[in-house]
């Protein structure tokens, strides 16, 4: 890994991060989760913020790469993109859910050797 894909790498992760940072950004996700190619009208719907207010956390979800955009006539679709979310499972989750889990290993064999 060089210095320059680890510096963009964590620049992305920082947009990921802050973006999710956010309670309504998190439910706009939850909805693109639910239903998948909404519009801004879609989405604005039921949420205790302005239709303006839902466009620019889009933006920002989108500037994080977290929701991908697609033009159908006049309507612009949103949709979700999970992988810099899996990214940061894998990255920050997944290595403390590795030690965890050698942990278990570890309580297991000792108590194994314990009772032989």
């Amino acid at each position: 890994m060089t210095c320059n894909h680890a510096v963009a790498y964590s620049c992305r992760m920082d947009e990921v991060f802050r973006a999710l940072a956010d309670e309504n950004r998190r439910l706009l996700l939850d909805r693109l989760f639910a239903r998948n190619g909404q519009t801004l009208s879609e989405l604005a719907t039921a949420l205790p913020i302005s239709r303006q207010a839902v466009a620019k956390h889009l933006a920002v979800l989108e500037g994080a790469n977290l929701v991908s955009t697609v033009r159908r006539g006049r309507e612009k679709l949103h949709y979700l993109n999970p992988l810099p979310i899996a990214e940061i499972v894998r990255r920050w989750v997944g290595k403390f859910e590795d030690a965890r889990l050698e942990a278990f290993i570890d309580f297991k064999d000792h108590v194994e050797k314990r009772r032989a």
